[in-house]
C-alpha cells in the first residue's frame, strides 16, 4: 500500500463492542475502553495519512495503555486464570499466548522504525548546525536523509502489507461467534482479548503509516526559488505544517534544501532554507521521541501480558 493512499479503508474494523449483559465488571470496562479507542482510531482513520498528527497516535497509545492495564486486572481475576488453567480450552489458550508474540514483533518493528527516523533526523540536524556556523556544505548528509526516508518508506509498506492481512484474519476470527458451552467467562475473556488485539494491530498501523506519510505539497520545487522573499517563505512554512504532519513537513522542507543545492547557490536563499529545514525537523524529533514514549510504555505492557498468560497456562 502506498504510503499516501488513506487508511479509511480499514475502517471495517471499527465497530461497536458488546459483550454479554452479566459479564464480569472488569470485561465491562474493557468493553468501554475498546469503543472509545475504537471512536479514536476511526477519526484518525478518516483524515489522510499526510494529516494524521502525531498527536493523535499518542493519544492512541494512551488509551491502548489504559486498556491493558484493565486487560491485566482481567487476566489477574481468580475467575479468569481458573478458566485459563482448564486443560479442556489448551488449544484456544494457547492460540491467544501466540498472538501475544505477534504484537510484540509489532510493537518491537515500530520501534525500530522510529529509532532510525529518530538517528537519521538529529544526523541531519547535527550537519545543519555546523552549515549554519559556516563549515563545510550539508549536500551529502541530505541526500542521506532522503535516501533514508526512501528506504524507510519502503520497508514500512512492506509491514503495513503484512499488517494489514494480519487485520483481516483477525477481524474474521473476532467476527465469528465464539460458544464455549463448557465456560461462558472463558469466551467473554477470549473475544475480549481478540477485541484488545485487534485494536492494538489497527493503531500500530496508523503509526506506520504516519512514519511513511508522503507530502501533499508539490509547490516546493518551484516555491524553492523564491524564498528569498520573507513572506513567500513564511506563507509556504504554514501551508506545509498544516497540510502535512511531523513527518511529511520535514521531507518538504529537506527536499527543499535539495532542490536549492541541486539550482541556485544563492547564499540567502539557502539560509532561509536551512532554517526551515531546522524548524521542521526539531519539530519531528520532538514528535518522534513522544511517539517512542508511548510504544516503549506498550512493549512493557504487552511483556506483562505475555508473561501472565504464560505464567497461568505452565502452572
Amino acid at each position: 500500500m502506498a504510503g499516501s493512499s488513506s487508511i479509511r479503508e480499514s475502517r471495517y474494523h471499527v465497530r461497536s463492542i458488546s459483550f454479554p449483559p452479566r459479564s464480569n465488571p472488569i470485561a465491562l470496562k474493557i468493553e468501554e475502553e475498546l469503543n472509545k479507542l475504537n471512536i479514536t482510531w476511526d477519526i484518525s482513520s478518516s483524515s489522510n495519512i499526510s494529516t494524521l498528527k502525531s498527536e493523535t497516535i499518542q493519544l492512541e497509545l494512551v488509551g491502548l495503555v489504559e486498556l491493558y492495564n484493565s486487560v491485566d486486572d482481567l487476566i489477574h481475576s481468580p475467575l479468569t486464570q481458573k478458566a485459563l488453567c482448564d486443560h479442556r480450552h489448551e488449544k484456544l489458550v494457547e492460540e491467544v499466548v501466540d498472538e501475544s508474540v505477534r504484537l510484540l514483533d509489532v510493537c518491537g518493528t515500530a520501534r525500530d522504525f522510529l529509532l532510525m527516523m529518530k538517528e537519521g533526523v538529529q544526523d541531519l540536524q547535527s550537519a545543519l548546525r555546523r552549515k549554519s556556523g559556516g563549515e563545510s556544505s550539508v549536500e551529502a548528509k541530505v541526500g542521506a536523509y532522503i535516501r533514508l526516508r526512501k528506504k524507510v518508506k519502503k520497508d514500512i509498506n512492506k509491514c503495513v502489507g503484512a499488517l494489514k492481512r494480519m487485520i483481516v484474519n483477525n477481524n474474521k476470527i473476532v467476527s465469528s461467534d465464539l460458544i464455549l458451552d463448557q465456560d461462558q467467562h472463558l469466551s467473554v475473556v477470549v473475544r475480549v482479548l481478540r477485541e484488545v488485539s485487534l485494536i492494538t494491530m489497527s493503531i500500530f498501523r496508523s503509526l506506520l503509516l504516519f512514519m511513511s506519510a508522503q507530502p501533499r505539497s508539490s509547490r516546493w520545487s518551484l516555491v524553492s526559488k523564491l524564498l528569498h522573499k520573507g513572506q513567500v517563505a513564511s506563507c509556504c512554512d504554514q501551508e506545509a505544517e498544516e497540510s502535512n504532519n511531523e513527518v511529511a513537513s520535514a521531507d518538504v522542507a529537506v527536499q527543499a534544501l535539495c532542490d536549492q543545492h541541486i539550482s541556485s547557490k544563492d547564499g540567502k536563499v539557502e539560509r532561509v532554507q536551512i532554517k526551515l529545514a531546522q524548524k521542521r525537523l526539531k519539530a519531528l524529533e520532538v514528535s518522534i521521541e513522544d511517539v517512542e514514549e508511548g510504544v516503549g510504555c506498550i512493549y512493557k505492557r504487552l511483556i506483562k501480558t505475555r508473561v501472565t498468560l504464560l505464567n497461568i497456562f505452565t502452572h
